[in-house]
């Protein structure tokens, strides 16, 4: 990848969504699912947040970005987007490590739905007991 139109990956994935990233230095456009950021996303803040780690590093001009998310809300694929673009930054230069380690970008958030539970209607909730 020594060419001057270097591409770096990066896979991020939040609660059950996978977000593929294809990074390349250029002049600030991203795709997701081959539309716009404003366009793909319901509300402006999961656009925002799922840019998030641009704003970090000051660099939202300098890279293009194209985006392939599977699965999930718009929540969860803001967040699968955010930590991809985050390693594929990486990638591209190893001294952003501190930085978007302290805004907490690098870190898989592990909370997942809980599954439910054989004998009762949900994760948690217990059908109502009844003493008599």
């Amino acid at each position: 990848m020594a060419d001057t139109n270097s591409e770096y990956l990066g896979t991020g994935r939040r609660k059950t969504a996978v977000a593929r990233i294809r990074l390349t230095e250029g002049s600030g456009q991203v795709k997701i699912n081959d539309k716009a950021a404003a366009d793909f996303f319901s509300h402006e803040n999961f656009s925002r947040s799922a840019l998030l780690p641009f704003t970090t590093i000051e660099a939202k001009d300098k890279f293009d970005v194209v985006a392939k998310v599977q699965g999930g809300g718009d929540s969860g694929q803001a967040g699968a987007l955010a930590l991809g673009i985050a390693r594929a930054l990486l990638k591209f230069d190893s001294e952003l490590r501190i930085q978007l380690k302290q805004a907490g970008h690098l870190t898989r958030d592990p909370r997942m739905k809980e599954r439910k539970k054989a004998g009762q209607p949900g994760a948690r909730k217990k059908f109502q007991f009844s003493k008599r």
